[in-house]
């Protein structure tokens, strides 16, 4: 009788340093502990102003075929060598005339391809929902084309 409640006791107190010993790991294992990150919190982490800046409509383009970005225009005073940002639907796109310089994914997308001019965000449950994007330099400043495929 003594041997059983020995195990007994042994069992439960097995059980209950585990579940301590999981809370004190982290609740990491349990729940999911990471914020998106803002669009201002990627222009103060590459040092640029937090005022709005002109970006790409998340409409998708009809027929997915390639059109200037709205808004955009309005860059056409920007030096050459300054970074601009623009807001896709599959994430940020960072670029000066000389090339994309970065590509921050939003939410459910991750970044298929990036190499000088033109970069790709995919979707992570669905490869077929594209996102390509294709940087122009008209007047000195940086454009973005951006294609919608579904």
């Amino acid at each position: 009788m003594v041997i059983v409640a020995g195990w007994i006791l042994a069992a439960v107190l097995g059980v209950l340093v585990g579940i301590v010993g999981i809370g004190l790991v982290g609740a990491g294992l349990t729940s999911r502990q990471g914020t998106p990150t803002s669009q201002e919190d990627v222009l103060r982490a590459l040092g640029e102003s937090s005022s709005p800046t002109p970006g790409v409509s998340d409409s998708p383009t009809p027929g997915g075929s390639d059109s200037p970005t709205p808004g955009v225009s309005e860059l056409s005073a920007t030096p050459a060598m300054a970074s601009q940002s623009f807001t896709t639907r599959g994430g940020i796109v960072v670029a000066t005339c000389d090339g994309i310089t970065a590509m921050s994914p939003a939410q459910g997308f991750q970044v298929h391809e990036q190499s000088g001019r033109e970069g790709e965000f995919r979707g992570i449950r669905d490869n077929h929902d594209r996102i390509k994007v294709v940087l122009t330099c008209p007047n000195g400043a940086p454009d973005l084309r951006v294609r919608y495929e579904d």
